[in-house]
């Protein structure tokens, strides 16, 4: 039995403007993931991903960090609204 994992978060702090967006897309193409990622009129990141608890770990732990330039304050883990949503593979940016 193949198990998925899920993570959907909300990133708050100095994540517009970093290419942040494009880091994410990076490591979760990287790590054979589903999903999306955008930015919200807030000025924070949402993201959806789908795959092996194993690498969702792994991107959640590259979420928290962030890429150079990046200061992420929050990881607002949310209820995964979007379960029965066919997520796109590979793994793209929501505009």
């Amino acid at each position: 039995m193949n198990e998925m994992g899920r993570l959907h978060v909300r990133v708050a702090g100095r994540v517009q403007g970093v290419g942040f967006r494009w880091f994410i897309r990076e490591e979760a193409r990287r790590l054979r993931l589903a999903g999306w990622v955008r930015n919200l009129v807030s000025g924070e990141i949402e993201l959806v991903a789908e795959g092996p608890p194993e690498a969702i770990d792994e991107l959640a732990k590259a979420v928290a960090k962030g890429p150079p330039g990046a200061r992420v304050e929050v990881v607002h883990r949310l209820p995964d609204e979007h379960e029965t949503e066919q997520l796109p593979s590979p793994f793209t940016i929501e505009r």
